[in-house]
């Protein structure tokens, strides 16, 4: 039975815990679920979809936003109870919540493994809009003497034209929740030489730590100024008692991965964001 949510108590956060655990534990790899944004749901809108069968949580679809015009949308459902065609249904149904709330696009994250997902992303008309890799760090990276020309500030809403400068640059896009951002994460204004030429936001879950929107504009790559940054955000991370660090960069950015990697960084999955049709 399908059961719409704006807000998730208690029972349903360990409901979909032991839902991703059971759907991990079976697949492997990782569902990119944001258990921070799960469990500060603003209740103004129908968040997240769950599929109760027998008293149980069987299957579950999130939405996340952070701009009111583009939602990402991760799903899951129970190794058991696949096959009755229980994700087709929580897709369709978030679907049709994603048109109601009026966003522009909708995508549905499939961890690259996952036929079925692939396929129901297709059933539906979605096609490829980019993919990822997860990657992930386990133990702190090698500690090395910083750069002390390198500062790194907290920023704040004065600082917004010059970081969206800044991942314009990096990106080829103006990014659209940077405010949002300075309430779901710390977000650093990276300064060389009292030059602002880099941002990045962090992030705490639990004992999991996350880097975002990590950027140097491109006038200033290939100088050591990420390496040192991501050096330092991440044994800063470690020094606060998360077991991992994570992070996501788009495929075909061989640059940054090689970064990463080269910094302990391993690849847990790939993922491929599929854009469904909203109208």
């Amino acid at each position: 039975m399908l059961e719409t949510r704006s807000r998730l108590s208690e029972d349903d956060l360990r409901a979909v815990a032991a839902l991703e655990a059971s759907v991990v534990a079976h697949d492997g790899g990782r569902l990119k679920i944001e258990w921070g944004d799960l469990r500060n749901r603003s209740g103004d809108h129908v968040n997240d979809l769950l599929w109760t069968a027998d008293g149980r949580v069987v299957g579950f679809v999130g939405f996340d936003s952070y701009d009111g015009r583009v939602v990402e949308l991760v799903g899951m459902v129970d190794p058991a109870a696949r096959g009755r065609g229980i994700g087709g249904a929580l897709l369709d149904a978030a679907v049709g919540v994603c048109r109601r709330r009026g966003f522009a696009q909708a995508l549905l994250i499939v961890p690259r493994g996952s036929a079925a997902g692939a396929h129901l992303a297709r059933s539906r008309g979605a096609v490829l809009e980019h993919s990822e890799h997860a990657l992930r760090l386990d133990v702190p990276p090698a500690p090395v003497a910083p750069d002390p020309r390198t500062v790194l500030r907290a920023a704040g809403p004065g600082d917004v034209p010059v970081l969206t400068g800044l991942l314009t640059d990096a990106f080829g896009s103006a990014p659209t929740h940077l405010e949002a951002g300075f309430a779901t994460g710390r977000t650093l204004v990276v300064e060389h030489a009292g030059e602002p030429m880099g941002t990045v936001r962090l992030q705490r879950e639990g004992d999991s730590g996350g880097i975002y929107g990590f950027a140097v504009t491109p006038r200033w790559q290939g100088r050591g100024i990420g390496r040192d940054v991501l050096r330092r955000v991440c044994a800063q991370l470690f020094d606060e008692g998360v077991a991992s660090v994570r992070l996501e960069v788009a495929v075909g950015n061989d640059r940054a991965l090689g970064l990463y990697t080269s910094l302990g960084f391993t690849p847990v999955q790939t993922e491929d964001y599929h854009d469904l049709p909203l109208t």
